[in-house]
């Protein structure tokens, strides 16, 4: 065939990541060139990219890649005979110009291909990637999920008190599982009792600590391991004892217990590295423990203490155990194991902040018997009861499995120091101890046992410690009972070790089963005394020969007796038997003849078809089949099943089993693969076999290779109810690729669709449908998942209608009222006499659990829990057999359980229930009252105080007491001392019941009651004087006074009350009042120099009483935000107040200082004061002025007064016209201020009135001030004083004005006065001036003051406003100041307050004219 060659670069089409362009070679059929010259689409045969690149990721897209590129390596050369000639090249050129129309959809085309391959490609591989994830996943889930098991379970103690214990347990499963202590089957609560409990769980070990046991720690322990696979349960007693001589003798355990509280002084910092983990040894082996450290500092001489254990117990160096410590490690070294050396071994090391410890595991396993079959070698060899020529040799028994039963042991014995051992006894001894005679006294023995069975003799135990026989200096005398061994030898052992055999079974009842069968009943006996079982026989009436009926004990009291001869009579009698032997006979039940309970006729008693065949599985050779029960059961319980098979196209059945199976799966072999078989089942009873089934459809023989799994089968539907019901099912015997992981279930309504219930796949075989139509008809379907997927459904259910039985009832949870019992007891609406009641937990059948017992009697069957902890909760079920469905289901919950303990308890230990604890209260005079309230009291009750282990009786001191009407006892202690610092305790007894509640008050606790003890009798005697009913306290009237207020009680007229600060007494102007009963101390304008510590003292002949209270701190800033609250509330708005310096706001209120906390804000920001934001204010107002204001503080203003719980806010808005008023006059005052500043005035000197005698001068001197400098004019009874020669008038340097007068006479007496003015204004002094003759007196002068007037301008002259002044400078003058704010010099002149002669000058006095 012909080709065509058509080569092609085809680029990166959009959204495809091409990085290059590819080339593609298209071969085409020479029949196809002329098709693609007219425009068809060519056939592409071969396709090859010449770049072979790709942006996928895949693996096998980059093998594809490397194939491509290898088969495009030749690169295309057209040979010679393929070379054209012109005409040729033309018609070459159109083809090639046609294929190219063409050549967009074929790119378009082969990159659809390409996509569309590599997509697959990809997708099978993640699915195929996924897959095998999941398998490994589901593997290893499957391999490693494991219910909880205890690998070393507890053991029992027994330690002194004042010591500690430690209860360990290791525990597998996976998931890891929690554990959970328990004692006496209630929680270990470490909190309950800080540093009581301690719990660990450190490298797989489990632990419990009890530090300094007392004897209330006896108790039985548990621990319960609990993971998403169920829960177990492991216990041990333990039990604390008292050493003689009482509560805290002298015995101590040091070398046996380790005592956890004791710190051991050290100086070694340490530092565990390298810890030794559960280690396992090999019985005599050997095995090192090691841990490595860090020791800080490393000294070679001093190395640190370590201890080892084992199980708590102390281990010394010795030829069993190495202990070296050195060179960074600790190293403890077994060199012969025994299963002896099993446990717990913890290494302690003393370090500078106490201990530091770890602890391991050591499991020791049996190492291989001499011979083939023996046990293994016994455990714990001790020696007791030494005597000088007797010893009594002791151990516990090996742990057999697999081996035969042991008969026997051997006790061998050897003197310390010879390796001879001698065999003590010559014939096996069955029991754990044996008296070992004829030692030599004075002679040191070692023991060891070996075990026998009918395999041979075992490996030899650990030998005992090393015993001397001598006579011991005082023998325990116990209550024993002596056994004789052999006629000559004798075991001592205590009662309590001999519970004996159980007493004889109660009633026997028979009654008729079957023609050749009798159903028996009994009573249990009243003693079982660890029963195992009954044996049952039988005998001939008449006859006095006994045939036993079973050969095994039976453990339940009702048996079937089969094989018995028709139409004979029976009696039958049943023995107990337990590990001591059997128990005497029982009575012999009344005779009874063997007859078939039912009389219809076979049908009737041999059981109904089975239906419902359905296959489970095929592999091609064989079938999985599997039926449901037959609906009736006929006259007994069914045993048998057999069944039939044929081909689909014969008639012909045959026989699959001729032996009966009991179970309703069976396995069919020998089939032919892709024939079709079909199949039925008949069942049996003791009445024969009853009708087969109708043949199942015809099921093909074919290997079944599907990856998801078969069908669940056996569907059940119980509980039946008008909304609800439970279905259950079986787990499908194929798998498929992968384990089952859950299950789906369907249900359809009559007439609907089948829908799922469970959106997630449920891990069990059970779920409760709610939410059903009462008398509505339901199917179901089930189908279970693995990681394929979903698997085949299951065979229909029977149809059920949503409807309860007729008087059906729920399973009741109760308390027996007299035992105190937990039980379950349900009472079936029907019921056949071959109905059995089948109880289970969790949907999963209870068989021979010793956690729970089971009785029925007729309609009604009753589950009692044994010791019920948390392991008992669930979800428990009943199924009534051969009924029409009749079951029921009750959940346990934690909380019900808890209830139902509390009650059980209760009832087995009755108790005077107590309304209120013992308690204590506090009475008037220091006396102390103990009390305690009973819900329920009879007038016999009794009870007893005791006090720290004595008894207190009734007597002056202590007064007891108790009222059956308010049920209530008590006891009142007159005196409470140092010396009450006890347990307080009440026993009670009311008939049956009795209870105690204590009290302890220590430490301090019983600090606190001795102190309000001691107080309330100190406040009783201080009462019987003058006192303070109450104490000095503060109150805030409206006006903001702050008053200190106490009220005083038991006073008279004499009684005398003083106020101090600071131990300064305060005398106030109205001396208290205290017949009024209330007195106060008034604080106004309170501030921080108020703070202090206030006294009020009360006194008069009957005693004295004092009140203090300090104002300061907290208290300060309480009243102060009182005060706040108050002042707050009144402020007013605030308000525009101009002056010379700026704008200033003002707030009014009721009381203001500067300790009240407030915030001013301008524009929503705070404002702190400043230069040109000053704030302050005055008790009446708080204020804030705006220095030389511009445009920039114009906006909004805010005042924050804050109390402790709230803010007052006053605003003021400074803008538009406000503000413009505002700077205006502003202005105007500055103006004024300045020109008051800088007017003429007289600035000191001048004195108010001059006394001179005749012939003297008189000189008026004063300084004067202005800017600019003022003109000054002197005037005499208001005119014009001219300077001559008389009256000299000069003014120096613009500052010191005078008037000197000489030689003066009466006629210059007068009213002098200065007149000091610039263009600002003036200011106008009066001086009066008295001439007396020599000789005369001078005249008295009249008091009063002199003024100066300004002088106004003769312009208009701002209004005066009061303004802070600005000081002038200090002038040298002799004259004084005038003013407190000029700084003056040294003057002559007298100051004008002291004996001024003159009268006061008057501030209205006009200023004279100017000539």
């Amino acid at each position: 065939m012909l080709y065509i060659v058509i080569s092609a670069s085809i680029h990166g089409v959009v959204g495809e990541s091409h990085s290059l362009s590819e080339r593609v070679i298209f071969l085409l059929p020479s029949a196809s060139a002329s098709q693609a010259a007219s425009g068809s689409s060519a056939t592409v045969l071969r396709c090859f990219n010449l770049k072979g690149k790709s942006s996928s990721k895949s693996v096998n897209q980059v093998h594809h890649t490397n194939a491509t590129e290898a088969m495009a390596e030749p690169v295309y050369t057209v040979p010679a005979f393929r070379q054209r000639s012109a005409d040729e090249i033309e018609e070459y050129q159109r083809v090639s110009t046609h294929v190219g129309k063409g050549l967009a959809s074929i790119q378009k085309e082969l990159h659809r291909m390409r996509v569309a391959t590599k997509t697959q490609v990809e997708n099978i591989e993640i699915k195929r990637e996924v897959q095998e994830m999941m398998h490994k996943k589901v593997t290893s889930s499957t391999e490693t999920d494991k219910a909880p098991d205890f690998l070393v379970a507890l053991r029992p103690h027994t330690v002194w008190e004042t010591t500690p214990v430690k209860l360990f347990c290791t525990v597998d499963g996976h998931p890891r599982p929690i554990v959970k202590w328990y004692k006496g089957g209630k929680p270990v609560d470490p909190l309950s009792a800080p540093g009581k409990y301690k719990i660990e769980s450190k490298y797989g070990v489990h632990s419990l600590i009890i530090s300094r046991c007392v004897v209330s720690d006896t108790a039985e322990y548990s621990a319960v391991a609990t993971n998403s696979h169920g829960s177990t349960t492991s216990k041990a007693s333990v039990t604390v004892k008292r050493p003689a001589g009482g509560a805290y003798g002298s015995c101590q355990l040091f070398g046996q217990v380790p005592h956890l509280t004791v710190i051991h002084h050290s100086k070694l910092e340490i530092t565990m590295l390298d810890r030794f983990g559960v280690s396992f040894g090999t019985e005599g082996g050997s095995i090192s423990l090691v841990c490595t450290m860090v020791v800080v500092p490393d000294l070679p001489n001093v190395p640190p203490l370590a201890q080892w254990y084992r199980d708590d117990k102390l281990l010394k160096a010795g030829k069993l155990a190495e202990i070296k410590v050195g060179g960074g490690a600790a190293t403890m070294t077994l060199s012969h194991l025994a299963k002896d050396d099993e446990g717990l071994y913890t290494l302690r090391m003393w370090t500078k902040d106490g201990t530091t410890e770890h602890s391991a595991y050591l499991f020791v396993k049996d190492a291989a018997p001499s011979v083939a079959g023996a046990p293994g070698a016994p455990i714990s060899v001790k020696a007791f009861d030494i005597n000088s020529d007797y010893v009594l040799v002791a151990w516990k028994p090996p742990n057999t499995t697999n081996e035969a039963a042991i008969t026997g042991y051997f006790v061998d014995k050897r003197e310390s120091g010879s390796a001879t051992w001698s065999q003590c006894n010559d014939a096996p001894v069955r029991i754990c101890k044996y008296p070992v005679h004829g030692l030599s006294v004075g002679h040191a023995y070692h023991f060891r046992v070996r075990a026998v069975n009918s395999a041979g003799i075992s490996r030899p135990s650990r030998e005992s410690d090393k015993v001397t026989a001598l006579d011991p200096a005082e023998r325990e005398r116990l209550q024993v009972t002596v056994i004789k061994l052999d006629g000559k030898h004798e075991v001592v052992i205590k009662d309590d070790d001999l519970e004996g055999v159980p007493s004889a079974p109660g009633q026997v009842v028979a009654t008729r089963n079957t023609k050749s069968s009798v159903f028996v009943q009994w009573d249990p006996p009243k003693h079982p005394n660890h029963l195992m079982g009954y044996y049952i026989d039988a005998s001939l009436v008449g006859s006095k020969a006994w045939a036993p009926c079973n050969h095994k004990p039976y453990k339940h009291t009702r048996f079937v007796v089969h094989g018995l001869t028709p139409g004979e009579t029976y009696v039958f009698r049943v023995q107990a038997v337990n590990v001591y032997g059997l128990s005497d006979e029982s009575q012999e039940s009344t005779p009874i003849a063997v007859e078939p309970a039912l009389k219809r006729g076979v049908e009737y008693a041999t059981p109904s078809a089975p239906h419902g065949i359905t296959m489970l599985s095929c592999d091609g050779a064989s079938m999985i089949i599997a039926w449901k029960s037959p609906k009736h059961c006929g006259g007994s319980k069914i045993n048998a099943y057999f069944v039939d098979k044929r081909d689909a196209d014969t008639l012909a059945w045959k026989e699959v089993n001729s032996a009966p199976t009991k179970t309703r799966t069976y396995t069919v072999d020998g089939l032919t693969e892709g024939t079709f078989y079909e199949f039925k089942v008949q069942a049996g009873n003791l009445a024969g076999v009853g009708m087969p089934s109708a043949p199942s459809t015809p099921l093909k023989c074919e290997a079944w290779t599907t990856t998801v799994p078969g069908p669940a089968y056996d569907l059940a539907l119980r509980e039946v109810r008008g909304d609800s019901l439970v279905i259950l099912w079986k787990a499908p015997v194929y798998t498929g690729a992968s384990a089952v992981t859950g299950y789906i279930v369907e249900m359809a309504k009559k007439g609907h669709h089948y829908h799922p219930l469970n959106e997630e796949a449920i891990g069990h075989c059970y779920l409760q449908v709610t939410g059903l139509e009462a008398g509505a008809e339901y199917t179901f379907k089930v189908k279970a998942v693995n990681a394929e997927g979903i698997g085949k459904a299951s065979q229909t259910s029977e149809p059920v209608v949503a409807k309860a039985l007729p008087g059906t009832q729920e399973i009741q949870c109760g308390v027996d009222e007299d035992t105190g019992d937990i039980f379950l007891s349900f009472e079936a609406c029907e019921i056949s006499e071959t109905s059995n009641f089948a109880w289970s937990k969790n949907y999963k059948e209870i068989s021979d659990c010793p956690r729970v017992a089971i009785e029925t009697k007729g309609k009604h069957s009753k589950l009692t829990f044994v010791n019920p902890d948390v392991s008992d909760l669930g979800a428990f079920s009943v199924v009534v057999t051969d009924t029409n469905g009749v079951s029921a289901s009750h959940t346990v919950t934690e909380d019900a359980l808890n209830t139902m303990l509390e009650l059980s308890y209760n009832i087995r230990h009755p108790i005077v229930p107590l309304k209120h604890q013992l308690n204590y209260e506090v009475l008037e005079k220091g006396h102390v009252r103990f009390w305690l309230q009973c819900l329920k009291m009879s007038p016999a009750v009794t009870y007893r105080f005791i006090v720290n282990d004595k008894e207190v009786t009734s007597s002056d001191s202590h007064k007891i007491s108790h009222d059956v009407n308010t049920r209530v006892i008590q006891m009142t202690v007159d005196h409470f001392s140092k010396a009450s610092e006890a347990t307080y305790t009440v026993q009670i007894h009311d008939g049956r019941a009795k209870n105690q509640s204590s009290l302890v008050l220590v430490r301090d606790v019983f600090k606190a009651v001795l102190k309000e003890a001691e107080f309330q009798r100190s406040e009783h005697i201080r009462k019987q004087g003058p006192h303070f009913a109450e104490y000095l306290s503060y109150h805030v009237d409206d006006d903001c006074t702050v008053l200190l207020v106490c009220k005083v009680a038991n006073v008279k007229k004499e009684t005398v009350f003083h106020w101090f600060k600071d131990e300064e007494e305060i005398v106030l102007e109205t001396p208290p009042n205290v017949m009024s009963g209330s007195v106060a101390l008034p604080i106004s304008l309170f501030s921080r120099k108020d703070q202090g510590h206030y006294k009020a003292k009360l006194s008069d002949d009957r005693g004295k009483d004092t009140s203090v209270f300090d104002i300061s701190g907290q208290v300060f800033d309480d009243i102060i935000n009182a005060i706040a609250h108050i002042a707050g509330s009144s402020a007013s708005e605030l308000v525009l107040q101009c002056t010379p310096e700026g704008i200033r706001l003002q707030c009014y209120m009721k009381y203001y200082t500067e300790e009240i906390r407030t915030a001013w804000l301008h524009k929503d920001s705070k404002i702190s004061s400043s230069e040109k934001m000053r704030i302050a204010g005055t008790a009446e107002m708080a204020w804030m002025q705006i220095r030389e204001p511009s445009e920039k503080e114009k906006g909004h203003y805010s005042i924050q007064i804050m109390d402790a719980t709230k803010s007052h806010t006053r605003t003021f808005d400074l803008s538009g016209q406000a503000y413009t008023d505002a700077y205006e006059e502003y202005l105007r005052l500055k103006a004024a201020a300045f020109a008051e500043k800088n007017r003429g005035r007289v600035v000191g000197g001048l004195p108010d009135v001059v006394t001179i005698m005749e012939q003297k001068t008189l000189s008026l001197t004063c300084t004067v001030w202005g800017d600019p400098s003022p003109e000054v004019t002197w005037f005499k009874n208001e005119n014009e004083v001219v300077s001559t020669e008389h009256a000299k008038i000069t003014l120096e340097a613009n500052k010191f004005a005078s008037l000197t007068i000489t030689t003066v006479t009466s006629e210059d007496s007068g009213k002098y006065s200065i007149n000091v003015r610039n263009k600002y204004g003036g200011e106008f002094v009066e001086i009066t001036v008295s001439v007396y003759k020599q000789g005369e007196s001078p005249p008295e002068p009249k008091m009063g003051g002199r003024g100066a007037t300004p002088a106004p301008l003769a312009s208009k002259a701002p209004a005066q406003t009061s303004i802070p002044q600005t000081p002038t400078p200090s002038l040298k003058s002799p004259t004084p100041s005038l003013r407190s704010s000029t700084p003056t010099a040294k003057s002559p002149t007298p100051p004008r307050h002291v004996k001024s002669p003159s009268p006061a000058r008057s501030l209205k006095s006009p200023t004279p004219p100017r000539k």
